[in-house]
């Protein structure tokens, strides 16, 4: 049964982490990469207005648009209704903005970025959906759909109340693949159960999956020896059914040469090669974390604001990965605007509804010490 995208080669450049030189964007570098990308036969291009604080649609015109046919590659970008815009008119500018920074003319795949939660309800109220479908009556779009970090139930409540968008941008890592949060497997069911085909992002769990912990580490280098994590983890996204294109946010040309050597030849993974990625997952769930399960009945009350599920999630990312510096960059944004686990009063109100019976107090002094 065929499917939109079927087609597309299933490796995608994504343009959310390219090469810096100092703190800017490093077009030489870029463009190399692009060129490189193209000449194996690849052809999708993803960024988003807010990427590199709009640079990374800049970078995608001067590397790409301007240098190459423009019938020769894909290119998606999104629009983050809920950050910034202060109404509709601002909202839907963000779009006609992508449209000027890139020079595309039309966008192959546009998306309304990051659905889910409190956000998704800032697209119902700027009238977002109405609005991408009218730009695709215009030519300017050709597919229209949404990326989403939430849960399957979410996700089959958003497709079911817009039957017309024509694809979704999901999560999915073997890693994340039965996560109580992120939902890897339910939520490809869901797309599925809608008929929607899939552009899969964080294959490699934001970087996290190429650098293991050395026992993880170990079962994949006994495996094969002659090929990274990564090409583990794209390799597995890539092998699964209704798949429009697998991204990868390769930040220099050294990444992008060994993705292409993965994804140029590629072969899907066998029976053998599933059962060693299994064997990686009980590694990775072998370490030590905290069972949080994201049920948030910790926040109701919590005099302190303190994001408990999300500064839990860092740090089984850091445990799991030991991915300081990530872990840390993120715990960072979380709490900018206050809510630091070292802020915690011992108030104990946290621990007496939690379900999971996790030592919220002492699990919060573990995180301060590690990432403030």
């Amino acid at each position: 049964m065929s499917y939109l995208g079927q087609d597309i080669p299933k490796l995608g450049f994504g343009l959310m982490r390219l090469p810096m030189l100092d703190k800017e964007i490093d077009i030489e570098q870029t463009k190399t990469m692009v060129d490189k990308f193209l000449a194996a036969g690849f052809t999708y291009f993803d960024t988003a207005y807010g990427y590199h604080e709009g640079k990374s649609e800049e970078a995608a015109k001067i590397a790409l648009v301007d240098r190459h046919p423009r019938e020769k590659f894909q290119l998606a970008t999104k629009l983050p209704a809920w950050f910034g815009p202060k109404n509709a008119e601002e909202a839907r500018q963000m779009f006609f903005t992508s449209l000027e920074r890139t020079g595309a003319g039309y966008f192959d795949f546009y998306l309304l970025h990051n659905c889910g939660a409190e956000r998704t309800k800032v697209f119902d109220d700027f009238g977002l959906w109405d609005f991408v479908l009218e730009q695709r009556e215009k030519g300017l779009i050709k597919h229209v759909g949404f990326s989403m970090h939430d849960t399957a139930d979410v996700l089959d409540d958003i497709l079911t109340k817009h039957p017309e968008m024509e694809f979704v941008q999901l999560q999915v890592n073997y890693a994340d693949w039965d996560s109580p949060t992120v939902q890897s497997a339910a939520c490809l069911a869901a797309a599925k159960k809608h008929g929607k085909p899939v552009v899969i992002m964080e294959p490699v769990k934001g970087g996290l999956l190429s650098t293991l912990t050395p026992p993880a580490a170990a079962i994949l280098s006994e495996a094969d020896p002659q090929v990274s994590p990564a090409s583990w983890a794209l390799r597995f996204a890539a092998s699964l059914d209704n798949v429009i294109t697998v991204l990868s946010g390769m930040s220099n040309t050294r990444q992008m040469e060994d993705n292409l050597a993965v994804m140029a030849d590629f072969r899907p993974l066998a029976a053998a090669e599933y059962a060693v990625i299994e064997k990686v997952k009980e590694a990775l769930n072998a370490v030590e974390s905290v069972p949080c399960t994201n049920c948030a009945y910790c926040l109701t009350g919590c005099p302190q604001g303190i994001a408990i599920p999300d500064i839990f999630g860092l740090l089984n990312q850091y445990l799991m990965f030991d991915s300081l510096e990530p872990a840390k960059s993120f715990y960072g944004m979380y709490t900018r605007g206050g809510g630091a686990a070292g802020t915690c009063s011992e108030c104990a109100q946290c621990e007496s509804v939690c379900p999971q019976g996790i030592g919220i107090i002492q699990e919060l002094k573990r995180a301060a010490a590690i990432f403030e």
